[in-house]
């Protein structure tokens, strides 16, 4: 079992940025596929971000935040990242991070683990 904490999240206006960390905790070792999730008021929960928590490969980023928002992770804390940066109003939703072994894609359903989400609001 891995327990995921997020925290972070606040009120901003539109160019501010945040920081959202995801503490893991209980069975952590070895590699995860980790991801950051975002769901808006009647939107689907779609994937953000994501990336390998030891293999290599470039991290993944939806279309609409490349550029802006960052994923990373600190293997010595366990932790997870997203650093944003130039947010939009069309950013405000609850964001969840969530980890697989293996995920067979980057649909919500794919992941086993999920934090209990935190709340971004961009006021314009």
């Amino acid at each position: 079992q891995v327990q995921l904490v997020e925290s972070g999240g606040g009120s901003v206006q539109a160019g501010g940025s945040l920081r959202l960390s995801c503490a893991a905790s209980g069975y952590v070792e070895g590699d995860y596929y980790m991801g950051w999730f975002r769901q808006g008021p009647g939107k689907e929960r779609e994937m953000v971000a994501g990336m390998h928590t030891l293999s290599a490969g470039s991290p993944y980023y939806a279309d609409s935040v490349k550029g802006r928002f960052t994923i990373s992770h600190d293997n010595a804390m366990n932790t997870l990242y997203l650093q944003m940066n130039s947010l939009k109003p069309e950013d405000t939703a609850m964001y969840y991070c969530a980890a697989d072994r293996s995920p067979r894609n980057r649909h919500w359903a794919a992941f086993a683990y999920w934090g209990q989400g935190t709340q971004v609001t961009v006021s314009s």
